[in-house]
């Protein structure tokens, strides 16, 4: 008797199978790329805040948020207040205050209204909008301040203890670990617990932490990263 038998043939298999191949190769490559664009976001903010700060200063002679003259360059400008010495010493040639500031107390929050009233960054010039304060493209906040050797007042602190080097700190938070691996490899030297860039567990942006090295960095893990330039 004959039987009437129905399946896959071989072929049909193989097809399916390379059809299957492709489209997670897709997957893989179209996440591969969100990877990547999101790194080069995060690269971006490091290099573009030293042109907000150096434009500032070669149009008005001045650092944005330690602006003495700031009536005068910007309208609408809000100075720091109340002064306190590391916070608020206006015309000093240092950007004060801890990069992650929340009030106007502090140059370093200020520092923003001043680059965007200046047209050199985006953003609100309302220092009480929710919005204010930048973001990276991760969610976490990103800031300024000035370079210090007082480990007291570093961001981070590299394997010897000392705080990271630089004119200006930038510090940039809530960045995965496998974001973190790309960017010093990218910005710096591929070490995240040496050299210009580091990066430290996000503690509540503690000021002193330790940096990482890369070994021990989780790739599901957030840390906020600092550069000196």
């Amino acid at each position: 008797m004959n039987r009437n038998q129905s399946g896959f043939t071989l072929i049909e298999i193989a097809i399916v199978l390379v059809i299957i191949g492709l489209l997670l190769g897709g997957v893989l490559k179209g996440q591969e790329l969100i990877n990547s664009a999101r790194v080069k976001s995060l690269a971006n903010d490091f290099k573009n805040i030293p042109v907000f700060v150096y434009g500032y200063q070669d149009r008005f002679r001045s650092l944005p948020g330690d602006d003495a003259r700031l009536a005068t360059n910007v309208t609408g400008g809000t100075p720091c207040a109340p002064a306190a010495a590391g916070l608020c010493v206006i015309g000093n040639g240092v950007i004060e205050g801890s990069w992650n500031a929340t009030t106007t107390a502090s140059e370093t929050f200020v520092f923003w209204q001043h680059v965007r009233l200046a047209n050199l960054a985006p953003g609100s010039t309302d220092t009480t909008a929710v919005e204010y304060l930048p973001i990276n493209a991760s969610g976490g906040v990103i800031g300024i301040q000035g370079g210090t050797a007082v480990v007291a007042n570093s961001p981070i602190l590299d394997t010897n203890g000392v705080a990271i080097r630089g004119s200006y700190i930038i510090c940039s938070a809530g960045i995965l670990g496998k974001f973190v691996k790309q960017l010093d490899l990218q910005m710096d030297d591929g070490n995240t617990e040496t050299g210009s860039m580091m990066a430290a567990l996000n503690t509540g942006y503690a000021i002193g932490d330790s940096a990482i090295a890369t070994a021990s960095i989780d790739d599901a893990t957030s840390y906020t990263v600092c550069l000196g330039v």
